[in-house]
């Protein structure tokens, strides 16, 4: 069983995107999730620390991810928690990864263009009986 979570943050590290031997692209890179508070004494926002995430997505989302995102880039992660224990010789942590379902730009801190994927030639299912030239309910189409 996983835990699903949403997280805020800055893209940290420069994402790195690669493809296995077998075509499985893959795009990660690390998330810091800047705590803050509102310090009612003092009237103020102050830093409370830092949570660090590593991101891990794949297919389309990775193959998407490496072409929008850069370090710096403030976004929301929603994806599957997961908390390792590891140890190499004298060092031991704990990592937190998420592995990612969707990403985006968060748009509170800017503007961001969207860009529909064009669709394969196909995945359109002739046996559905549905009109292809029929907007659908939900359609970017207007």
């Amino acid at each position: 069983m996983s835990d699903h979570v949403t997280v805020h943050g800055l893209v940290a590290t420069e994402p790195r995107h690669l493809v296995t031997k077998d075509g499985l692209e893959v795009t990660s890179f690390r998330l810091a999730a800047m705590q803050r508070r509102f310090d009612r004494q003092l009237g103020k926002w102050r830093d409370d620390g830092t949570n660090w995430y590593s991101i891990a997505s794949f297919r389309i989302l990775a193959k998407n991810a490496a072409a929008s995102l850069e370090k710096g880039h403030r976004v929301i992660v929603s994806g599957r928690l997961k908390v390792r224990e590891w140890e190499t010789g004298e060092r031991s942590g704990v990592s937190v990864d998420i592995e990612a379902d969707s990403i985006g730009h968060d748009l509170v801190w800017g503007s961001a263009t969207f860009e529909r994927n064009p669709m394969p030639v196909g995945d359109v299912d002739d046996a559905s009986g549905d009109d292809p030239d029929e907007p659908e309910v939900g359609n970017d189409s207007f």
